[in-house]
């Protein structure tokens, strides 16, 4: 099944598009894999396959379990599975997740991994992306990307400077969780320290538009909150969007997560060239939908991520004018020092700075934490992974943002 398209593309003043047209479709292995499908949707594998309609129900249930509780990578591992459904599954399909090409480690603790997408089209090399994981001593994040490449322009995200490729599947959105807990030994049947999980926090803000992905980031997000499977709780899983207004609203209605809203300015001309989508969905609208958004309260406050660029909105009176745009919103908001990249116009905020702009914030009655970045030394802080990954990855340039941004 081929995933969603984006809209076809607007373009801003200046012929420069607010959003990109996606180069490739997914195309399935062979053998595809049953990792991100839904349980309606193995039962209709299992029915291709010659098993009963009366036994698909339990049959389902034993590879949801096998898959998602403990973790298994092969059809020979899941015991409770006779030998002859075993042998036939694995004529048809797999339990794949991405294969993991390089890992790298930070002095801080933080992981990033590049993984290799398999692709049943035979001239075209698997695509790549990447995922990072934070520890921290409450938690464990893990920023998930939802495409090959960015849907946007963000002039201010290295991100943006590369090709939208396609948008990836529930079953490598997914994926990325299971690869990294493999890699953590986090599984239900295997030791981890101290007895608890090390992923418990998941952030959609790694590469791509979430929002633009609808379809296989709700299936994928979904799988990953079932308490029957993988069980992170969905105040624990945050999606973070740029904007685009009609899915806000619909993600809370499907999904049902944490929101996150990319914001980094507060006035329209500002955001017009910052996040050009603004164009589309202005300010106003933007903060319509956050106020629409389904079961936003105190403890369930939408996030503002606002990225610290020097003298270009950190004065005093961006503050002003973000609390007074947030009035009237369970709001929190997330300041993130910028993170240079080769050929950006843009500089962090002096530290002096960005502490008065929280300040100020905080005053107002808004939590406003100052975001500390993680993995620099491995280019896996905001902002910074685009270029490393070109060295290992020069076709497809990938790139992502990894931020620790969860309550």
């Amino acid at each position: 099944m081929a995933a969603s398209k984006p809209v076809a593309p607007e373009t801003a003043t200046g012929g420069a598009p607010l959003e990109k047209v996606a180069l490739e479709t997914y195309v399935p292995p062979a053998k595809p894999s049953l990792i991100g499908l839904t349980r309606a949707e193995i039962s209709e594998r299992l029915a291709t396959i010659g098993i009963p309609r009366e036994q698909q129900r339990m049959r389902v249930q034993q590879l949801w379990h096998w898959m998602y509780v403990r973790g298994v990578q092969t059809f020979a591992e899941m015991t409770s599975v006779s030998k002859d459904l075993r042998a036939e599954l694995e004529k048809h399909v797999t339990v794949d997740r991405p294969e993991v090409v390089a890992e790298q480690i930070s002095s801080d603790g933080t992981r990033k991994w590049l993984l290799r997408l398999p692709s049943g089209h035979d001239l075209e090399k698997p695509h790549e992306v990447e995922c990072v994981y934070i520890p921290e001593t409450d938690r464990g994040t893990l920023c998930v990307s939802s495409q090959v490449g960015c849907t946007l322009n963000c002039s201010f995200c290295h991100t943006g400077t590369q090709r939208l490729v396609r948008n990836l599947t529930a079953g490598e959105i997914v994926g990325q969780i299971m690869v990294a807990r493999d890699r953590l030994n986090d599984w239900a049947d295997r030791e981890t320290p101290h007895g608890n999980r090390l992923v418990t926090n998941i952030v959609m803000m790694g590469m791509g538009e979430p929002l633009y992905n609808f379809d296989a980031v709700r299936d994928g997000l979904l799988i990953v909150a079932d308490n029957e499977g993988i069980g992170i709780s969905k105040r624990r899983i945050t999606l973070s969007t740029s904007g685009v207004v009609p899915n806000i609203v619909r993600a809370g209605e499907e999904i049902g997560v944490m929101l996150a809203i990319s914001l980094h300015a507060v006035r329209d001309e500002l955001r017009n060239e910052l996040v050009p989508l603004n164009r589309k969905y202005p300010i106003a609208e933007l903060m319509q939908a956050c106020r629409d958004y389904p079961a936003a309260s105190n403890a369930k406050r939408i996030t503002f991520e606002y990225v610290m660029l020097k003298g270009v909105n950190d004065s005093l009176d961006d503050a002003k004018r973000l609390v007074k745009l947030l009035k009237g919103i369970h709001a929190k908001i997330n300041l993130i020092p910028f993170n240079p990249w080769p050929g950006t116009r843009y500089e962090c905020s002096d530290w002096d700075q960005i502490e008065k702009f929280s300040e100020y914030v905080f005053n107002a009655g808004y939590s406003s934490p100052v975001r500390t970045p993680r993995g620099r030394d491995i280019l896996a802080a905001c902002g910074q992974l685009k270029s490393e990954t070109e060295k290992l990855s020069a076709r497809e340039r990938q790139a992502l943002r990894a931020m620790a941004m969860t309550d």
